[in-house]
């Protein structure tokens, strides 16, 4: 069996390269990205966010970290004026 940290789809690369070309992928999909959710969870991935955002129960005073965070649409329904939402995704795009 293959070493999945060494491969990039069906191919085995080096650690440094498979990282490069994940950013790549990361970086070409970033303008559509909730385009492509949309089309490939038909939308569902919506309901899903607005779900968890709910779940999440954001009160006064929390401080809430996004990691992989994305467009930011998640930690945008968890804002409001009496809370600090940052956002941490490695694709700057």
């Amino acid at each position: 069996m293959a070493d999945l940290s060494r491969t990039f789809g069906d191919k085995d690369v080096a650690a440094d390269e498979r990282e490069r070309l994940i950013r790549r992928v990361f970086s070409k999909v970033a303008p559509r990205y909730d385009l492509m959710n949309d089309l490939m969870s038909m939308g569902i991935h919506r309901l899903w966010k607005r779900t968890m955002a709910r779940v999440a129960a954001a009160a006064p005073g929390q401080v809430i970290i996004d990691l992989a965070g994305g467009t930011g649409d998640v930690a945008a329904r968890l804002a409001g004026p009496d809370r600090v939402v940052a956002v941490c995704d490695p694709s700057t795009e």
